[in-house]
C-alpha cells in the first residue's frame, strides 16, 4: 500500500481528531474503507455516541504537513513499505508516524534500551557497553531520548544506528537540552520518530504512549536501571503485552534504582550481565524476521491495555468516561524529569554514586566535573564517611550514606 498525498492528508485529519486513537482509527477504516469516507461519517457517529468530534480542517492539516516538511519530517502510514513491520504488528500501532532522519533504519532489527533518568555512573557505563555491543552485532538501538540511560544508549550507538522516540511533537524536543543529540542522531544516519502533532508539548500521559512505540519497534527491551514506580517498567509491560522479549540488568539490593530491574528478573525477565545474554536470545528472532500484520484489522484486542486516548465508543451506545488508567494516573510521577543540573558539585557527584564501585575517570565523565574537582570532592566525602574506597582507585557510596539518601 502507498498513500497518495490526498489520502495521507485525510489520515492525518482523522488521527488528529479528539477521541480518535489507534483502535478507533482502525475501526473506522475497516468500516468505511477510507479515511475520507470516515471523516464524512464521523459527525453522525459521534453524535449517536454522545460525543462531538470535530476533525481539524484540511487547511490545518496542510499547515502541520508544511511545518513538518520545513524540519525535514515525513509522515509514514501503517501498511506502507517504509513503516516498521514490528511496530505495525502491535495492537495500538500509530496509524501515522512523523519521521525525521533516515527511514531505512526503521526497517532493521532493533532492541530497546531504557532505564533511569537519574542514573548511576555504573549504570551509564554498562549501558554504553551494551549499546555498542548490540550495535556492532547489527541491531539498531531504540530509546526515548530522556536523560540518563536513554541518552547514553543513543550516544553509544550513533555509529551503528539508533532511533529516538519522542513524547511530543518533532519541534518540541524534550528535554530541550537534547536538541543537539537529535541533530547527532539524524546526522549519523539514525531517525527520530514522533506520534504527536507538530507543536505538541509532552504531558504525563504522552510518555507511556511513547513507551509502547519504543517496545513495539523492538524485538526485545532491556531495562538497565528502574525504580519500582518507573516509566521503564511501563515499557517492559508493553513489551510483554506485545509478545516481545524482556531483559533486565541486576543491581545492588541497596540501590532503589535496581528495585524494578531486580523485580523483573524475579518475575522471569532474562538477566543481562553481558551483551551475549541479549544476542543469544534475540538471534532466532532476527533470523525469523519481524512479525507480520498485513491489514489494519490483523490485531487481537487486549482489554487490559490502558486507553491513553479516551477513545470514543462508536458502536452506537452513549460513550461513558473510560476508567482511570493506573499508568496515566502515575505518569506525572513516573516521568517527572530530575533537575537538569544538580545544585552543587558535591550533590552532582553523590547523584552519580551507588553501592557499585566505579573509577574516578568514569565519575568525572558521568558528572561532567573535572578530575581534579572529583578527586577533591571524593576526599571530602571520604572524611565525612559517605564513600568507601576499593582497589584500583574505585569508590562507592557507603551503606550508611546510601540509607540516608534512600530515605530522602
Amino acid at each position: 500500500m502507498q498513500l497518495t498525498d490526498a489520502q495521507r492528508l485525510d489520515w492525518l485529519r482523522l488521527i488528529r481528531t479528539d477521541g480518535v486513537g489507534p483502535r478507533t482509527f482502525r475501526g473506522l477504516i475497516n468500516r468505511f474503507g477510507s479515511a475520507s469516507t470516515a471523516l464524512d461519517a464521523l459527525p453522525d457517529l459521534t453524535k449517536r455516541a454522545g460525543k462531538r468530534a470535530v476533525p481539524p480542517s484540511k487547511s490545518e492539516a496542510e499547515r502541520e504537513m508544511a511545518a513538518a516538511a520545513r524540519l525535514g519530517v515525513r509522515f509514514l502510514a501503517m501498511g506502507e513499505a517504509a513503516y516498521p513491520k514490528a511496530l505495525h504488528a502491535t495492537e495500538t500501532a500509530p496509524p501515522l508516524i512523523a519521521v525525521r532522519g533516515h527511514p531505512a533504519v526503521l526497517l532493521k532489527a532493533s532492541v530497546a534500551i531504557v532505564g533511569s533518568r537519574n542514573a548511576s555512573t555504573a549504570g551509564l557505563a554498562f549501558t554504553e557497553r551494551l549499546a555498542r555491543g548490540v550495535g556492532e552485532a547489527g541491531l539498531v538501538v531504540v530509546s526515548g531520548l530522556a536523560r540518563g540511560i536513554d541518552a547514553r544508549a543513543h550516544r553509544a550507538s550513533l555509529a551503528t544506528g539508533t532511533v529516538a522516540v519522542l513524547a511530543g511533537g518533532q519541534d518540541r524536543i524534550y528535554p530541550d537540552e537534547h536538541a543537539g543529540l537529535v541533530d547527532e542522531i539524524v546526522g549519523a544516519g539514525g531517525a527520530v520518530v514522533a506520534e504527536m502533532p507538530m507543536g505538541w508539548v509532552p504531558r504525563g500521559r504522552d510518555f507511556p504512549r511513547r513507551n509502547r512505540i519504543i517496545s513495539g519497534f523492538s524485538l526485545g527491551t532491556v531495562v538497565v536501571e528502574a525504580a519500582r514506580r518507573s516509566g521503564s517498567l511501563i515499557t517492559a509491560r508493553f513489551a510483554l503485552e506485545q509478545g516481545r522479549e524482556v531483559f533486565a540488568v541486576p543491581g545492588s539490593p541497596l540501590d532503589p534504582r535496581a528495585e524494578g530491574t531486580n523485580d523483573l528478573i524475579r518475575q522471569g525477565a532474562t538477566l543481562v550481565s553481558e551483551v551475549e545474554h541479549v544476542l543469544s536470545v534475540l538471534a532466532p528472532l532476527i533470523d525469523g524476521g519481524a512479525p507480520d500484520a498485513d491489514g489494519l484489522n490483523d490485531r487481537p484486542e487486549t482489554a487490559a491495555t490502558p486507553d491513553y486516548w479516551d477513545e470514543i465508543d462508536l458502536d452506537g451506545a452513549p460513550a461513558s468516561a473510560p476508567p482511570p488508567s493506573p499508568d496515566a494516573q502515575e505518569a506525572d510521577d513516573c516521568f517527572r524529569e530530575p533537575r537538569a543540573e544538580p545544585w552543587d558539585d558535591r550533590a552532582r557527584l553523590i547523584a552519580c554514586l551507588s553501592p557499585t564501585p566505579v573509577g574516578t575517570d568514569e565519575l568525572a565523565r558521568s558528572s561532567g566535573l573535572p578530575v581534579r574537582i572529583v578527586q577533591t570532592t571524593l576526599l571530602e566525602l571520604e572524611l565525612d564517611g559517605r564513600i568507601e574506597r576499593h582497589g584500583s582507585g574505585a569508590v562507592s557510596l557507603a551503606s550508611r550514606a546510601w540509607a540516608e539518601r534512600s530515605d530522602t
